[in-house]
Formats: C-alpha cells, structure tokens, sequence
C-alpha cells in the first residue's frame, strides 16, 4: 500500500460531516507532526449543534525554512457533505474495488491531503518553509473556517507567497483543468407583504403574489453579462418560491422568492445586491442580500506556469486553466496571497458511492511535490 492511499484511508476511517472537529484533525496532526511541522489547533463558533454557529475546528501546520525562504501554502478542508443513503459499502469505511478507493470524502477532498503530506516527505526543511491551511467548515457556513485561520495567520505575522487549494478541479483525467479563479456568488432572499383577505372580497385584502411576480419577472429578463476574457457569463437562478397558503379561498399575507447569482469580476456583490433591492422595492417588496464570496482571478503567470510544468512532466497533460464551476474557500485565501486550485477528478464528488482512482494518489503527490519546490526556488 503507498502512503499516500494508506493516508486517505485514515482520513476517510475519521467520519467528519460538516462542521468536522475531532478525530479526522487528530489524525491529519499525526501524519504531520513526524515531518517536522509545528501544529496549531483551534475552535470557533460556539452555537448549538446543527446550527451556523455550530463549534468548527481548524488545524494551522508550518515548518519553517531558513530565514527570508520563501513560504508555500497547501489548503483545504476536512469536512464532507452528509453521505446519504444506499452506497455499496459505509461510507466512512473507506473500501478499494477494482482500481478504485470509495468513501465519503475520495475525492472532496481528503485524498488531496493526503497527497500534500506525502508530497512534503519529498521537500527538504531548507528549501524553505510550507504550511497547511485546513478547516473544518467548507462544505457548510464557511463562516468560522478559513477566515478564521485567516485572522490566526494575520495575527501571527504569517504570510504565505502563494497557496494551492486541493479542491477536486479535474474533469476527465488528473491534470487536464487547474482553476485560477472563480465566479462570485450572492444569495438573495425577496419578501412581499400583502394584506390577508377572502378571494371575494379583492378589494379588501392586498394579494403579495403578483408583485413578487413581476419582481420575479424582471429579475429572470436581466442580462447580467456576456463573459469576459477568463469568466463566463454571469447567471441569475431563482431558486425557491414559498406563499405557503393551504386554503383555496384566502389571498395570502406574504409571498417570499430566493434567487442566487453567481457572478464574474465585472460586477461586485454589493452592485449587484443594490440591482435586485431597487427592482425589489419598485414593486413594493423587500430583499435581504447575503454575500458568500466575490470573483477573484489569479493572473495567469509565473505560478499557473509552474504548476502547469509539474503537471504535464507527471501526466503528458497540458492543463486548462478554468474559473468555472462554483465557489471555495479559495475565495477568502485569495486576500493573502495568489492561489490556485488543483485535485482530482470530480465526477463523484459529493455523490453516492463517493471514488477516486489509487493510480492517481500518487500521481498527485508528485505533481504537489513539483509545485513546492519550483514554488519555494521562485521559479
């Protein structure tokens, strides 16, 4: 068995449905500290179970360099989506058939970590100081998570030249797409007040639903964009509708809509929020913004270049580099210093059955060792 697939199975064995804390961290602080790292372990959040403010834990490792080395960063997250029902084997016992490692978590992204500390085997202590940054809380509220670690690292005076996220960015085969960046997103919640009355009386009672569906209406005609360079059109999804009247014979009170914008870097969340308010309120509604994230994009250069080098000299791919799909916590990391995202194949990424290929644990781990020491000789 490699390391590498004998790390993941560790992981994976730590069951770790977000917010992660416990036993998955104990074992991640296990593999590092015989590599020399020093560990950081913290809490935050401090609500009931189940709950946004539910406790989440973080793990900050470092091993430093020589003084003034340069300082590269692996990040990620422990945490998994709920399994679900009706998978072949239990989920958190992490199971090979065939070719293939299955669990919750393969791929998203314990695997990836795994393939970090394995790839840190390789970089000597002097050719300058790597760090892991790695959360609990990805897969949920992401609210006590990276920032968190984040304000720890800010606080320490710690500040990494660039930062790789193991997020799962493959589509066909490891090493065909790299994501040097991503659209932001905002979810907005759209509240009309009417006033409760019999469906015989209109003139007494004021029906909510036809103003939300003309705010609707609206908001679904907008062109937000057209793309630009690197980001795709931006797109605007209404996503839940809710009255919840159970009588046939009473114009309803409220009527309430959710939509979700998920936006490149021609727009902010802020403008875009103050665009749906004011569509909102003409139609006499209300909205309540809340922004998860806002477009970032990594210039393509010397650190695509790099991790494009150590790709293609492990697979004979030559890597697209992409800011499709949706947001990570590469969104917040992306205020400290130039990051970039690259992990496994993702088609069973949060599925059922949850796999990903042994062939390319190891095949990760080298790509990662590749890019951290071209990364810390400032190539």
């Amino acid at each position: 068995m490699s390391e590498v697939l004998d790390f993941a199975k560790q992981l994976i064995a730590a069951p770790s449905v977000t917010p992660a804390t416990g036993a998955v961290f104990d074992a991640l602080e296990a593999m590092l500290v015989p590599l020399g790292f020093a560990i950081h372990r913290f809490r935050r959040g401090d609500g009931p179970e189940g709950s946004d403010e539910a406790p989440v834990e973080n793990l900050f490792a470092i091993r430093r360099g020589p003084e003034g080395s340069k300082h590269f960063a692996f990040a990620g997250h422990l945490d998994v989506v709920p399994p679900g029902e009706g998978w072949a084997s239990d989920p958190f016992e992490p199971t090979t058939r065939g070719e293939l490692l299955h669990g919750r978590g393969a791929v998203d992204m314990k695997s990836a970590i795994a393939a970090m500390v394995r790839a840190v085997a390789d970089v000597p202590q002097d050719a300058g100081t790597i760090s892991f940054i790695i959360t609990g809380d990805e897969e949920g509220p992401a609210l006590h998570g990276t920032r968190a670690l984040i304000d720890y690292m800010n606080a320490e005076g710690i500040q990494p030249d660039l930062c790789l996220v193991g997020e799962p960015t493959s589509v066909n085969r490891l090493g065909d797409m790299m994501k040097i960046g991503r659209r932001g997103s905002v979810n907005i919640w759209i509240t009309v007040d009417g006033t409760q009355g019999h469906v015989a009386y209109p003139h007494l009672a004021d029906n909510p639903i036809p103003k939300l569906v003309a705010i609707l209406s609206e908001l679904d005609a907008l062109m937000l964009d057209t793309g630009t360079e690197w980001f795709q059109p931006s797109n605007l999804e209404i996503t839940d509708l809710e009255v919840g009247n159970t009588a046939h014979n009473v114009i309803p009170a409220q009527a309430k809509a959710r939509i979700s914008i998920r936006f490149n870097d021609l727009h902010t969340g802020s403008s875009l929020s103050e665009r749906v308010c004011a569509i909102a309120e003409r139609h006499g509604g209300r909205a309540l913004p809340i922004i998860s994230g806002e477009p970032f994009l990594t210039e393509p250069g010397a650190f695509s270049n790099m991790l494009a080098a150590a790709i293609e000299a492990e697979t004979g791919i030559k890597p697209e580099q992409s800011t499709t799909g949706g947001t990570s916590d590469a969104r917040f990391l992306r205020a400290v210093c130039p990051v970039i995202e690259f992990g496994l194949c993702n088609a069973t990424m949060h599925k059922r059955d949850e796999a990903v290929a042994i062939a390319d644990l190891d095949t990760l781990a080298r790509i990662y060792t590749r890019v951290a020491l071209a990364a810390l000789e400032g190539h």
